[in-house]
């Protein structure tokens, strides 16, 4: 039951949070930490002042007597008009080096996006929570790094463009700076922006400051009274903008810079800023609204959110944008198809899909009537998909899928809920180790005798608390477990070992991964569910000798082998009988050859064989599993490979270039097998000692 008398209350309390006074004038309102100070003869009597602001001596003073005349008095000094406001001109002076916002009101002018018309720069919403970021790191003495993805239009490139005038205005000398946008038009614009700002502001402690072209150069502007230089260019004409050495630079809507193998983001972005250091007040922000996942701005979003990079993510939903609002007037509302329905807002509350009502409930910044506004505007759009793109609420659907992607990023993303981290990492040993390369003939049988896991606590330990490259360097190699093999309830056909070898040998290649799958809970209606994984670069007839210690822990499990690699690669040396030796010692192999031929001699096929038959077929098997939730997984890792796994134009599936699919595709073949295998079935159990662990399957949802 809808309690709409509770979503009109805290609707009142979202528009009571949302819409407290804001003055950059006196700080009422203003980030940061602010602290109250009262000067009844100043033109500000009441001002809201940056707390380091406080620790200067003038503003002590003041503090102290609450008067100018008084400050005087106690100085023993004269206050005159003309010293009045000389005293008042150096104290904004002063103020604006501590105030962004202050700064940003009284001397920096900006075109107003409806009327077209030169106002004050006083930030919106979404600036300013931008800006909170901004100054965080600049107050705690950091290096500001900062990437923002965001609706459209939020003015976010203003803010960037303009914090850093600032600093080379209010903080620092010979602080060049490179602005660089994907196209020259947008070049151009902030060009126009910066000149307006410097032209149009007012004297900096009594210099008037001017922007002159740099030695005839077309794209770069040279500020002499602060000896800085801002450099403009675009991403199609990289040449511009390289060679610079900037301490401040800002990127925008860097999704869309083009990206050839000859001329790569990252290589245009390394060659501005690569030689910038790590210190206090240099500047890196890259900006912009997505463009689909596996570009350059996706990978480094994900990183950001994932610890692994100095980059702060700061993500910005469109109803910060204040235009993004349609009040609910007494008598009517707008119903789904954006036509107007007699009723009140009760009725629209009433009205409000699962999707609307999450959006109320999860997001504090989000009201009714921005809720209203985008029921409206979604029935313009062509589909819910377009609408998520251009107005995400989230960075999940910021990232819509471009180009042809094989799965929908909402499918995915419901999947990471069971996603974890592994109870133990570690490896196996048998009484002959596979990592020998040239083994014995008599000493392979030993490699799959008295199977045991060694644990790796520290490895373990390693995923709470170290950086992300001491985690990867941790784990690969490892085996990862989520849940141990089951020693007391034996069952058939439960545990299924999917191994996809390593392709190539250089770092760039895919790795190798082997993942186990437990069926158990399909004999209850359940679901298979991942329980241990190993990923590695490790010579691929080693590996499946690791594949095979495995799948003898799990319970001699199935063991499947993606055999393209072998197929295709393996040509004269012994490891053409990869197969046939493997079999000797372990006979749980899985066969594409129908058991019945094999009984009448016809030699055994193993491995699965991925072709133009199969993987369209496994595909499509994925697709229904992670639309009907067919599955349990654990990892992450694999959902983020399915985020960037398409169809090619020759009409081939792989990952976007510079990508990954190898635990992918253990995922593709393992649920496709788990379905086609017989049921699990109980051979014996001993019902003293039941298993304890909780059944994952619909009872659980």
């Amino acid at each position: 039951m809808i309690d709409a008398q509770y979503i009109i209350q805290e609707n009142a309390q979202k528009h009571k949070r949302i819409n407290k006074p804001y003055d950059p004038l006196t700080g009422e309102g203003s980030v940061g930490e602010r602290v109250c100070l009262k000067i009844k003869d100043a033109p500000l009597p009441l001002m809201y002042l940056p707390e380091p602001m406080m620790n200067e001596e003038v503003c002590k003073l003041l503090n102290k007597h609450g008067s100018i005349a008084k400050l005087y008095q106690s100085q023993k000094q004269e206050l005159t008009e003309e010293e009045y406001i000389f005293f008042w001109i150096n104290f904004c002076e002063l103020r604006k080096k501590y105030d962004f916002e202050f700064y940003a009101y009284m001397y920096q002018t900006i075109e107003d996006g409806d009327t077209a018309e030169d106002i004050p720069f006083k930030q919106k919403r979404g600036q300013r929570k931008f800006l909170e970021v901004l100054e965080e790191m600049r107050l705690a003495g950091e290096p500001i790094r900062a990437i923002v993805l965001k609706a459209r239009q939020m003015g976010l490139s203003t803010e960037a463009q303009l914090y850093m005038e600032w600093i080379q205005s209010e903080h620092m000398m010979s602080w060049h700076s490179v602005i660089c946008a994907h196209v020259k038009d947008s070049a151009t614009n902030i060009r126009a922006m910066y000149d307006k700002v410097i032209e149009c502001k007012p004297p900096v402690n009594g210099i008037k400051h001017t922007i002159t072209p740099f030695k005839n150069t077309q794209n770069i502007k040279y500020i002499p009274e602060r000896k800085c230089r801002i450099t403009i260019g675009s991403a199609e004409k990289p040449e511009s903008v390289r060679g610079q050495n900037p301490k401040l630079a800002h990127f925008s809507e860097v999704a869309f810079y083009p990206d050839t193998p000859k001329k790569t983001t990252a290589q245009l972005i390394g060659s501005i800023v690569g030689s910038m250091k790590l210190i206090p007040l240099t500047v890196q922000i890259y900006e912009s609204t997505a463009n689909g996942v596996g570009d350059y701005f996706h990978t480094q979003w994900e990183k950001a959110k994932k610890g692994e990079t100095v980059f702060r993510p700061v993500f910005l939903a469109w109803y910060y944008d204040e235009r993004y609002s349609t009040p609910i007037e007494k008598g009517f509302y707008y119903n789904h198809s954006g036509k107007r329905e007699k009723g009140d807002v009760i009725d629209f509350i009433l009205s409000m899909d699962e999707y609307e009502r999450n959006l109320f409930a999860n997001h504090p910044d989000c009201t009714l009537e921005n809720i209203h506004w985008y029921r409206r505007k979604k029935a313009e759009m062509a589909t819910d998909e377009l609408m998520m793109q251009e107005y995400p609420s989230d960075d999940i659907e910021a990232f819509q899928d471009s180009g042809l992607p094989a799965f929908r990023s909402a499918h995915i993303e419901a999947m990471r809920a069971d996603c974890m981290t592994p109870i133990a990492i570690g490896d196996l040993e048998g009484d002959y180790s596979p990592m020998i390369a040239k083994m014995q003939n008599s000493k392979r049988k030993d490699i799959l005798s008295n199977i045991r896991f060694v644990e790796d606590r520290e490895a373990l330990a390693a995923l709470s608390g170290s950086d992300p490259k001491t985690i990867q360097r941790k784990e690969k190699n490892r085996l990862r477990i989520w849940a141990f093999p089951e020693t007391e309830i034996k069952v058939s056909n439960r545990y299924v070992v999917i191994f996809d070898p390593q392709k190539g040998i250089s770092d760039k290649a895919d790795f190798g991964v082997i993942t186990v799958i437990d069926r158990y809970w399909m004999m209850y209606g359940g679901k298979p569910e991942i329980v241990a994984e190993w990923r590695g670069q490790i010579d691929k007839d080693i590996t499946i000798w690791i594949a095979a210690q495995i799948a003898k822990f799990y319970n001699n499990a199935l063991l499947v082998v993606e055999s393209n690699t072998y197929d295709t690669d393996i040509k004269e040396d012994d490891n053409e009988f990869i197969f046939d030796t493997i079999a000797e010692y372990y006979d749980n192999l899985y066969s594409r050859t129908p058991a019945d031929q094999i009984k009448e001699g016809i030699p055994a096929k193993y491995g699965f064989n991925t072709n133009r038959s199969t993987k369209p077929m496994v595909i499509a098997n994925y697709v229904v599993m992670l639309r009907e939730k067919g599955y349990v997984e654990r990892n992450g890792a694999a959902l983020d490979e399915a985020r960037v796994y398409e169809q090619k134009q020759n009409g081939s599936f792989g990952a976007k270039d510079g990508k990954h699919d190898d635990i992918l595709m253990t995922r593709m073949i393992g649920c496709y097998i788990c379905y086609e295998l017989p049921i699990p079935m109980i051979i014996t159990e001993n019902t003293s000692n039941r298993s304890s662990r909780a059944m994952v399957g619909e009872s659980s949802f």
